[in-house]
């Protein structure tokens, strides 16, 4: 192998080949699983951000409706805030949370609620009734909007943070795991098929070296027949025979 860190240090074999399939589609199938998932946090944190907006907008308008009753009420009954506090000992609206899980993130969710009767339901009797009612029904408006506002903050900050996390971890698998996995396959390919090439060109070798001794001993053996039958004459005596039948002929 190379130096170069572009693939995975394996003894190239055929399980090293199993084992790097297997963990490819393993891979594939997590990039898969993550892909969904950032899809789907996607698609929430979208239609949250579109919430908080309009939420955002409509607070713009609760909370310019209730400083406008706050100010009618004072001019109607004057400062009434020490009543208001005289009567009051416990809170009366709550938050209480509980979670959402999405493709399986956890989000916080806020909502609030009514506990105990209104201990101040009494105040503007004599004078400024109506406006008072109005005053702790804008309020009120207005509390549960911050509240429903800072439950839709939360998860939009929690889903931002998890989907740049699995975005990461999707272009980490996209971009090196997987192409480092390939790459190491192919390698273990390639060293493979050359080990088989090796192995055909050595067979070839061994079965050309047996043919050469075979050839060889029967050579031998049909020497040795005819040397047992007397017909047998020398390579020299054969070269002699020959010299012989040569000068014949020329003179």
């Amino acid at each position: 192998m190379s130096g170069k860190d572009d693939k995975i240090a394996v003894f190239p074999s055929r399980m090293a080949m199993t084992i790097m399939k297997a963990r490819l589609t393993g891979a594939q199938k997590g990039h898969s699983l993550l892909k969904k998932k950032s899809d789907a946090l996607t698609v929430r944190f979208r239609m949250i951000l579109k919430k908080i907006i309009e939420t955002k907008v409509l607070m713009g308008q609760v909370m310019k409706e209730a400083s406008f009753s706050l100010a009618e009420a004072k001019f109607t009954m004057g400062d009434f805030n020490h009543l208001v506090l005289q009567n009051v000992n416990k809170a009366q609206v709550k938050v209480r949370s509980k979670k959402d899980n999405v493709a399986g993130v956890t989000l916080p969710v806020f909502e609030s609620y009514q506990d105990g009767s209104d201990s101040y339901e009494l105040t503007g009797l004599s004078k400024g009734g109506q406006q008072i009612n109005r005053l702790k029904k804008n309020y009120s408006k207005a509390v549960e909007l911050l509240v429903e506002l800072a439950s839709l903050q939360t998860s939009f900050v929690t889903l931002d943070e998890v989907i740049k996390v699995t975005n990461r971890r999707v272009n980490a698998i996209e971009y090196v795991v997987i192409p480092r996995i390939e790459r190491t396959l192919a390698y273990i390919t390639t060293e493979l098929d050359e080990r088989e090439r090796e192995e055909f060109f050595r067979l070839k070798k061994i079965q050309k070296k047996k043919g050469e001794r075979r050839a060889a001993a029967e050579l031998l053996k049909a020497e040795m027949a005819l040397e047992a039958d007397g017909n047998y004459d020398s390579p020299a005596n054969l070269l002699e025979d020959s010299r012989d039948e040569d000068l014949l002929f020329d003179n």
